[in-house]
């Protein structure tokens, strides 16, 4: 631990007066430690850890603005309120805002500590160009849910790849006397490559980084072989109804999925609903409601859900359809139990052949094979793209191209000089000689390693993540 700052006793009576608990954790206050200092830091953090304390106690101790870089919208507002609530100065930006609304939290950033905002609108006109006036002062950069940037940030949400040039853009604008930024990236979940993949893309400066171990003894992991369609959803029937009264999750890969499955138990007198990011912010926002006060003893639900929403007695999570990764499975499963009392985590998994059901193996397929239509549409754009250029002239002329450029960023061919001037760099002459390892499919490999284990779980799970010596300690008890 690093020498305490004299801050600390304020911070520490601010964390009283404003949480009412006695004290931090000690990775909580490491972290703290490290922004009050102004010096970056990448914080992986079991679920129910505590990530969010980390970066609003520092800017609540700061005068200047805090940018909190957010994937949902949901997310974003959950916080803003709880912020509110204890009269706290927050605020979020978002695309369903009126232009009204916007512009007077625009105009009004110099008495607002902390603004949570996704990457896109961060980068949008009206917005950037607020954010640089030389007279608003910005003290912190925090990027909430990191793993979405590798998760996301090569198709689904091309704007995370820009985020590592935002900072130096922002001090360019700044006057000489105006602080350091510190940048900080969280997430409960980062194994050895995504650890490296953050700390590169995000451009952190000799980042402190602080790690917190997944394993929950008291979460019973599970995995259960489903023969057939049917069988599946008789195990999932089972699994439920023997857990009545209980608070729960239901996973699925699609929102097709969740409609469906959500319509089975529902006519099977089951008080539940489908949650999925397709749905209107309000409709979303009901739904988690039920779950939090029990009107709904479980949600069926796709990835979207859970991010930031934290129900201590949740009993059970169940994947009716195995995630694609570890890192996925992880932040899902980690909902269960953050109350330290006993939990369980099912998966439910085609038999290993699929001859009866090859359902989950074409579920991958079919990702994979979208995934490589992506890069082919990439190449066929970068071959039309200048080797320097301004994002909004070439997205103008052409609307994908921001896929071909977080991708090229991905693998090390292209630079963002700011987050709205790219170079492409080292390319070979001929495009077709552009081979581009899938990463994706070292991590699917990955997770099907793990439905297929017949040893210890949370060993092969604390291995993969980087904790090595507690795996082996793990497997030694248990021997």
């Amino acid at each position: 631990m690093a020498e305490i700052p004299k801050e600390w006793a304020i911070a520490k009576q601010t964390f009283q007066k404003i949480w009412g608990y006695e004290d931090l954790r000690p990775s909580q206050r490491e972290v703290v430690f490290n922004l009050l200092r102004g010096q970056d830091s990448l914080a992986i953090m079991a679920t129910g850890g505590g990530k969010s304390i980390c970066f609003q106690l520092p800017a609540l101790l700061d005068t200047g603005l805090t940018l909190v870089i957010s994937p949902l919208l949901a997310l974003m507002e959950d916080q803003v309120q709880d912020l509110r609530s204890r009269n706290l100065p927050a605020a979020c930006l978002h695309s369903n805002q009126s232009q009204t609304e916007r512009r007077c939290i625009l105009q009004n950033l110099a008495k607002i500590r902390l603004l949570y905002i996704s990457p896109e609108t961060l980068l949008s006109p009206p917005v950037w160009e607020r954010l640089c006036d030389r007279n608003l002062k910005i003290t912190g950069l925090m990027l909430d849910e990191a793993h979405c940037l590798v998760q996301w940030g090569d198709s689904f949400r091309p704007s995370y790849r820009r985020l590592g040039a935002v900072r130096s853009a922002l001090m360019a604008h700044k006057p000489s006397d105006h602080p350091h930024i510190a940048l900080a990236a969280f997430t409960a979940t980062a194994d050895r490559q995504t650890t490296v993949e953050l700390q590169t893309c995000l451009q952190l400066e000799n980042p402190q980084i602080v790690r917190t171990s997944p394993h929950r003894p008291n979460l019973n992991l599970q995995i259960a072989i489903a023969w057939t369609p049917a069988g599946r959803k008789s195990r999932l029937l089972k699994f439920i109804g023997d857990r009545q009264g209980q608070s729960g999750l239901i996973y699925v890969r699609s929102r097709r999925d969740a409609e469906m499955l959500a319509t089975w138990l529902q006519e099977n007198s089951f008080k539940t609903a489908a949650y999925h990011a397709g749905l209107p912010p309000q409709e979303r926002r009901y739904m988690e409601q039920q779950w939090l006060t029990n009107q709904y003893p479980f949600v069926i639900c796709t990835s979207a859900f859970g991010l930031g929403i934290n129900k201590p007695d949740t009993r059970w999570v169940c994947h009716f359809h195995p995630p694609l990764t570890l890192s996925e499975y992880i932040q899902e499963i980690g909902r269960a139990g953050r109350d330290d009392k006993p939990a369980e985590a099912l998966m439910l998994v085609s038999e290993p052949t699929g001859l009866l059901d090859d359902s989950d193996r074409q579920r991958v397929n079919f990702f994979l094979q979208q995934q490589q239509k992506i890069q082919q549409q990439a190449f066929t754009i970068l071959s039309k793209l200048p080797r320097q250029g301004k994002f909004a002239e070439i997205s103008r002329l052409h609307p994908d191209a921001a896929i071909a450029l977080g991708l090229m960023h991905r693998v090390g061919y292209l630079t963002w000089h700011t987050p709205f001037d790219y170079e492409i760099h080292n390319l070979p002459k001929q495009l077709s000689d552009l081979k581009i390892k899938c990463e994706d499919q070292t991590a699917i490999a990955k997770m099907q390693a793990y439905t297929r284990l017949k040893g210890n779980r949370w060993a092969f799970l604390l291995d993969n993540f980087g904790f090595e010596e507690e795996s082996k300690l793990l497997l030694e008890s248990r021997s």
